[in-house]
């Protein structure tokens, strides 16, 4: 009798973010979610035992998943057919009860441990599933940790555990009870951010027999895994330009005999066009094209958003809209809100969209200038930098300039002036990111509240972004300064 195969592999996305279509990078076609297709299909042609898995958030980003409210992302994820799932933090944009939906529409499983009904404690979704190649047993735990569910705040019957020690702890529980001697290989789905896993990782006793950590949200690329307690953490970037391939061996008696990670390239050297998929996404195209395709203005040049920790030229243009003739002094946009690292120098209606794809109302809140003083603070505080917390974009009202290594705000100015303590400023805040003020800006929402109640000033920041941009043509901005930071 011939010596069983134990080798397998496991290719994984994360961060999808309606990125459908090829992209030009550096004068070569990149990414797209037919050659995507291509690649996961050629790869399970070619090789034994191959299983897909996407680590969260398939959605947003583009007009073809928000004008159906994410059922054709579905509709191409099923003709993607990934093995496994679990949630992302943008899979409940469309609301909980249309992920519910959704989920019923999926022909692949989603996995998800730590999201619970609060009414009765029961699980929104399957924790774990065991999946069989070649006789070897693979089990997916789906992890997702409350700071990247801010979505769901509004809707209080849907919680998770807290933090990353009840995460941890709910590993435990599930591998106790339910990895057996059948389960050759285990997996922690997350969608987490990359220095979360590392800390999840340190805290996973190594009887537990987690193998591997693939991840999602902080859209890191790498070279090579991460290894923390004797456990590789890997993570693909973001969107369709790269998939991550995991090639494990596994030893007769159990254990891992070689291990080897890499992430590769879709390109057309490496992937072939997946013409089922080509044709589904033509036919959406085809929808959405009357509809988004009209020109909204032109602006002066190409505008870029290089990364959400910096101030950004689009950041400043975006900041600069919203409170172009408003009743609050200094708009606060999030950072993570503008989703392309370019845009123009013509803007159709799907750029907008695309751009910024979250609507919703504009808070007011008025702050006295010690509050503000520590809202800056606690924003610019050492996990901003990592992309694992809230960054906003400002208006031009406001400027800081703050030194990384002491900590400290080395100025605060307001319409040229130094900030006193009894200064009442009124910042705009969109929608999301006013529900979760006391965790994204460090001062308690009650506290500011005591200065004037906060009240909605606009009921669409899209309105207001379209109106502004479909009235100004020739339109330029540039990093001037507002956000200064000195190493």
């Amino acid at each position: 009798m011939g010596k069983q195969n134990r080798k397998f592999t496991i290719l994984h996305s994360n961060d999808l973010h309606g990125d459908f279509f090829p992209k030009e990078k550096d004068g070569k076609e990149s990414g797209g979610l037919s050659r995507l297709a291509g690649y996961v299909e050629n790869t399970r042609k070619e090789e034994e035992n191959v299983i897909y898995a996407i680590a969260g958030d398939m959605f947003r980003g583009s007009v073809i998943d928000s004008e159906f409210c994410g059922l054709s992302t579905i509709d191409l994820m099923n003709n993607l057919r990934p093995d496994v799932v679990t949630v992302g933090n943008h899979e409940v944009d469309y609301g909980f009860a249309h992920l519910l939906f959704l989920e019923k529409c999926a022909k692949f499983p989603i996995v998800n441990a730590n999201l619970f009904i609060t009414i009765n404690n029961s699980r929104v979704f399957m924790p774990y599933i065991n999946i069989d190649v070649g006789g070897i047993r693979v089990m997916f735990i789906g992890i997702l940790t409350e700071e990247v569910l801010a979505s769901t705040k509004s809707e209080h019957i849907i919680g998770t555990f807290i933090d990353l020690e009840d995460a941890a702890k709910e590993v435990g529980i599930i591998c106790d009870n339910y990895r057996t001697t059948r389960t050759d290989y285990t997996v922690l789905l997350t969608h987490i951010g990359f220095e979360n896993d590392i800390k999840l990782a340190e805290m996973l006793n190594p009887d537990w027999g987690v193998d591997i950590i693939i991840g999602g949200h902080s859209h890191t690329f790498m070279e090579k895994p991460e290894f923390v307690n004797g456990i590789p953490i890997v993570q693909a970037g973001t969107g369709t330009g790269v998939i991550g391939k995991a090639e494990i061996e596994l030893k007769d008696g159990g254990g891992v005999e070689s291990f080897k990670w890499t992430c590769v390239p879709i390109n057309p050297e490496t992937a072939p066009e997946d013409k089922i998929m080509t044709g589904l996404l033509e036919s959406y195209k085809t929808q959405t094209d009357t509809k988004y395709k009209r020109v909204i203005t032109r602006w002066a040049r190409a505008l870029t958003h290089p990364s959400r920790e910096q101030e950004t030229e689009m950041g400043n243009l975006y900041a600069d809209a919203l409170a172009d003739d408003a009743s609050y002094d200094v708009m606060f946009m999030g950072s993570g809100s503008i989703r392309k690292k370019e845009a123009g120098p013509v803007i159709e209606y799907q750029d907008l969209v695309e751009n910024t794809p979250f609507d919703g109302p504009i808070h007011m809140v008025e702050v006295t200038g010690a509050q503000l003083r520590r809202i800056m603070q606690h924003l610019m505080r050492d996990e901003a930098w990592v992309g694992e917390t809230e960054f906003y974009q400002i208006s031009s009202a406001l400027r800081i300039t703050y030194r990384k290594s002491t900590h400290t705000i080395e100025s605060l100015t307001f319409r040229g002036e130094p900030v006193t303590d009894d200064m009442r400023i009124k910042l705009g805040l969109q929608d999301y990111h006013f529900k979760n003020f006391t965790a994204f800006f460090g001062v308690p929402v009650e506290e500011v509240a005591a200065n004037m109640k906060p009240r909605v000033v606009a009921t669409s920041e899209q309105n207001l972004i379209m109106e502004y941009f479909a009235t100004n043509s020739g339109l330029d901005a540039h990093v001037d300064g507002r956000i200064t930071v000195l190493e």
